[in-house]
């Protein structure tokens, strides 16, 4: 039986949504395992939104379930009509949308909070032991979530942002592209993606083995 594996989108573009590399390469890793893949989104606006010709802010207001629908060819839910108990993992691709939409730990760091309907789906997984992974910096919006847990996380080897992954009572490892972090006894696997690397070819190599490990544990 194939395995069924949902993907939280945060928006299309790396400045204010999912890094669409990042989205893609788990989406064709997914598909070419035979999985079925179900994306979902929190139909909400997004905190900001970036000309990313310029990397300057813009003045639009843009929606994340409307723009994570681009990278998901239309195909998409909204995060709280999903039904979890259908589904035998979560993946969480990166990209600044993660931090700055589904949750805000990049404006609020550890004190920061996280879309209800993202955390209750998030919190459903855990509560249920079906693997949950991430990668780039959405292991912040898992350190929020599941804050006292003691999951081993990573993002890289950014101080701050590490920083900020303890102060939530969860524990950051230090790694480098093409490692995963796997923390067994939680069953939340991480990679640091576009964290540290520096090009699509090296981003992937994490990412492949982030999510043959999670369809492993799945």
């Amino acid at each position: 039986m194939a395995a069924k594996i949902g993907v939280l989108l945060s928006g299309c573009g790396v400045f204010d949504g999912s890094e669409i590399y990042e989205s893609v390469i788990t989406l064709l890793e997914l598909d070419k395992s035979g999985a079925e893949v179900t994306c979902m989104a929190p139909d909400i606006d997004q905190l900001k939104v970036v000309n990313h010709l310029s990397s300057s802010d813009s003045q639009e207001t843009r929606n994340v379930l409307v723009e994570s629908a681009r990278v998901a060819r239309g195909e998409i839910s909204n995060v709280n009509e999903v039904d979890v108990d259908s589904l035998d993992a979560l993946i969480l691709p990166g990209g600044f949308g993660a931090a700055l939409n589904n949750c805000n730990f990049a404006v609020a760091g550890p004190d920061g909070e996280v879309n209800a309907g993202v955390a209750s789906v998030v919190q459903k997984f855990f509560d249920a032991k079906k693997p949950i992974g991430a990668m780039c910096i959405a292991p912040t919006l898992l350190a929020l979530v599941l804050k006292g847990k003691g999951i081993k996380l990573t993002i890289g080897s950014d101080e701050g942002v590490a920083a900020g992954i303890n102060a939530t009572g969860n524990i950051h490892v230090n790694s480098s592209t093409a490692d995963i972090v796997v923390d067994e006894y939680h069953k939340v696997v991480t990679t640091p993606a576009y964290m540290t690397a520096g090009s699509i070819s090296e981003a992937a190599i994490g990412i492949e083995k982030l999510v043959k490990k999670i369809l492993e544990l799945a």
